[in-house]
């Protein structure tokens, strides 16, 4: 019964799951984006929103990794991409509102049949 180890000790003198090996409290996953990305990519841009999928998902990995400066670049380009793409979405959104509303472009064609 004296080689057996307590539930929270790893092998070969790491650190416990989750924490770093200095004995600190582990560094907090930054954010992923991963929801926000998804609706940018369906509701507003294809492109940025594909980038922001593909930064979130790199943040968990890098994260999952160690490499915690890796994982916190990887969410602020996909918080960069995700917002670029919603912007842009908002942005058609008003010039479509501007031309075929106020405007009144579809009225305008249909009066010459």
């Amino acid at each position: 019964m004296e080689d057996q180890k307590p539930q929270d000790q790893a092998p070969f003198g790491q650190p416990p799951f989750g924490q770093n090996p200095f004995g600190n409290n582990p560094t907090p996953m930054p954010k992923n984006w991963l929801v926000e990305s998804i609706l940018v990519t369906i509701f507003c841009c294809l492109p940025f929103g594909i980038a922001g999928i593909v930064n979130a998902s790199n943040v968990n990995s890098k994260y999952a990794m160690g490499d915690y400066a890796g994982a916190q670049a990887a969410s602020a380009a996909a918080g960069k991409w995700t917002k670029i793409g919603f912007f842009c979405g908002i942005g058609v959104i008003v010039l479509y509102v501007l031309f075929f509303v106020v405007l009144g472009v579809g009225g305008f064609m249909s009066s010459y049949r």
